[in-house]
């Protein structure tokens, strides 16, 4: 078990074993640490805002927190950064304990560097100020130098001089990537930081960022509600719901084999149905018969059916008949909105763009089974 550090111990708590936090590495890079949570609870009074949470972010990982708004992401970064101290649990950084039920070390102490929503620019400094501003106890002329190289890494060297009125929002975005990297963070936390960016330019800098983090190879823990965002930036996903871990993996993972309908939902459009298992491996649909292995015969389920797993054919191909009620093309593909026999609500499909269908088409529908999932009844809720 990690050795407890009292608010008296002055010692680092990384120096017994591993590199010092935010220590630098060669070319430099920093040298990154390694983030866990072990069933880390947090109140905001009597709500409960994180229950029971265990996580493990290896040194150098980039990992995605993700959910919707309130489910508690943004309380479990600010609780590794020692902004917010959990109710129970513990907090370790290369595996040291830095918050726990004797140990509290403070921000500071952390070797954690901190990225806001809004970047939180000084208005009044230049951006060489903005970005030298967390760099402490050198000379001044190596405040500069770290503060030079920083903003170069980001493409903004001859800005130094300017405030932070004078720069676009995703130069500025990049001014707060060189503040919170300069003192050379072992981890790195950054709370939507791309949510302000139009999305032209939200695209181009999650790239410019995702390249300067690889250079760096901090820790990084991105908090996003956007699981395209998730998909492209993060070496893992930790999906949160109502306080909770729901599932932590990677992107494919996540998509590919969802642990519940909630997990499936958030990362693709769905088609939600019922169904009855018939048997160990068949359950029942008003689109036919569909792979669902391990239901008891009777149970029923929710069936999930991503657009793009619905197949149309000619009327008498297929026993399950539907009517066309809506086309709309959107680039590469077409959206189809069909009325099924049997079903209550719309079916909507996803197909390659320039499909034959029209609106009042007759068809039959069939499913690919690769864009099936099967759970057990009632995981489907968004919140």
């Amino acid at each position: 078990m990690p050795r407890h550090i009292d608010g008296n111990d002055t010692r680092d708590p990384g120096a017994a074993e591993g590199p010092r936090w935010g220590e630098r590495g060669t070319a430099g890079a920093t040298i990154a640490a390694g983030l866990t949570y072990e069933a880390v609870t947090h109140h905001y009074g009597d709500v409960p805002s994180v229950r029971d949470l265990s996580l493990e972010i290896a040194p150098g990982e980039v990992l995605c927190l993700l959910g919707h708004s309130g489910c508690g992401k943004t309380t479990l970064m600010r609780v590794a950064a020692g902004i917010e101290r959990q109710t129970s649990g513990r907090v370790l950084i290369n595996g040291r304990e830095v918050a726990g039920p004797n140990v509290f070390l403070p921000p500071e102490r952390r070797g954690v560097g901190l990225m806001f929503q809004d970047y939180a620019l000084f208005p009044h400094m230049t951006i060489g100020e903005n970005v030298m501003f967390g760099l402490t106890n050198m000379p001044k002329q190596d405040r500069e130098k770290i503060a030079r190289a920083a903003l170069s890494r980001v493409g903004l060297a001859d800005y130094a001089s300017d405030y932070p009125h004078a720069l676009s929002g995703g130069e500025q975005q990049r001014v707060a990537l060189a503040r919170a990297m300069a003192p050379r963070p072992g981890i790195l936390l950054m709370d939507e930081p791309f949510s302000g960016l139009d999305r032209r330019l939200r695209d181009r800098v999650r790239e410019e960022t995702l390249t300067i983090l690889r250079e760096t190879r901090a820790t990084c823990i991105i908090v996003t509600h956007d699981p395209e965002e998730a998909m492209r930036l993060g070496d893992k996903i930790a999906l949160m719901r109502g306080g909770r871990l729901v599932q932590h993996g990677t992107a494919g993972e996540l998509y590919n084999t969802p642990v519940d309908a909630f997990v499936a939902r958030f990362f693709s459009e769905v088609n939600l149905i019922e169904g009855v298992a018939a048997d160990a491996t068949r359950v029942d649909t008003a689109l036919g018969p569909v792979v669902g292995a391990g239901f008891a015969p009777g149970l029923k389920v929710d069936v999930c059916i991503r657009p793009q797993g619905i197949l149309l054919d000619t009327p008498e191909n297929g026993p399950v008949q539907a009517r066309i009620m809506a086309k709309r093309f959107v680039g590469e593909v077409d959206l189809v909105t069909l009325i099924v026999d049997g079903l209550d609500e719309p079916l909507h499909a996803r197909l390659r763009a320039g499909s034959p269908w029209r609106v009042g088409n007759d068809v039959s529908v069939s499913t690919d089974p690769k864009d099936v999932l099967v759970f057990p009844a009632g995981t489907a809720h968004l919140k």
